[in-house]
């Protein structure tokens, strides 16, 4: 009986030092170490560029919930939404028994899911760097082992596109809406490194921020060659005091991005590739 007893101790030791070396430890992106004692199988992601992330890594039939925004692939559209992501509904969260919660840093209820005894992961992407890390650290989390692989697909869409511009764009200056108000993509942001990557012009240099806000007589007074704008900002651009003397407006050089569009180049996510040639055919479009 007591050899039997002391092989029980011995299994019951044996399996728990197997679920500690399984264990999974990652910093998210507010120093935050979560660790798990498994893969988690039941996600609700907060974050558009996340959702994509999940998927892109073919990791979809986790997801079990998603944020009112994010739409892509077709997969997710069918899934529960849980409010937005400075907005989550922290009960209908809870009501799916997710054993991983990924969101942004700004996202304000971290703690209080995590008093309710749900894991949660914080990535913000904001560069190509920042894309490229988000799929490691999901990867490592999901336990696939896809992710520098994605990520050198992306990379190399990048580069083909790249690779296509048309001589007469490199010296363009663009100018990149975000939206109306008007906040631009400058240099540094995401979006001004695709620029960057396609040997384009930024019109809004890094000195601006990421995505600063702009007086619209600044854009005038620049006077860009060429505008990418989404269609939901686009109402109303031409009819801005002193737009109808900006070149782009006056040479219709304007390339107006559906919403489904705009959702591939705003978000820093795994369509990065996808963003690069769309841009590219606005400058194929253009640039003559």
């Amino acid at each position: 009986m007591a050899s039997l007893c002391l092989l029980r101790a011995m299994l019951t030791s044996l399996l728990l030092a197997a679920a500690a070396a399984r264990a999974l430890p990652v910093t998210d992106d507010r120093g935050a170490l979560l660790t798990l004692a498994h893969p988690p199988q039941r996600i609700v992601s907060l974050l558009p560029s996340l959702t994509e992330t999940v998927c892109a890594l073919g990791q979809c039939q986790r997801l079990v919930g998603v944020d009112r925004y994010s739409n892509y692939p077709d997969a997710v559209r069918s899934l529960p939404q849980v409010g937005g992501g400075l907005d989550p509904n922290i009960e209908a969260i809870a009501a799916l028994k997710p054993d991983l919660v990924l969101m942004a840093t700004s996202t304000p209820v971290a703690d209080r899911l995590q008093s309710l005894g749900i894991k949660v992961l914080s990535l913000e992407p904001k560069s190509h760097a920042d894309v490229r890390r988000a799929l490691q650290v999901v990867g490592r989390v999901l336990e696939v082992s896809d992710a520098e692989r994605v990520w050198r697909e992306i990379d190399a869409g990048v580069t083909a596109a790249a690779q296509a511009v048309p001589t007469s764009a490199r010296s363009m200056r663009i100018y990149f809406e975000v939206n109306s108000s008007p906040y631009a993509a400058g240099e540094v942001s995401f979006i001004g490194q695709t620029m960057t990557r396609l040997g384009l012009r930024n019109m809004v240099p890094a000195s601006l921020g990421i995505f600063p806000k702009l007086n619209p007589e600044y854009v005038v007074r620049e006077n860009p060659d060429l505008i990418m704008v989404g269609d939901r900002n686009y109402s109303g651009l031409q009819g801005r005091p002193g737009w109808q003397r900006i070149r782009a407006i006056r040479e219709g050089r304007v390339c107006i991005f559906t919403a489904e569009q705009t959702d591939m180049l705003v978000r820093p996510g795994p369509r990065l590739a996808e963003g690069a040639r769309l841009m590219l055919q606005c400058l194929q479009d253009k640039a003559q």
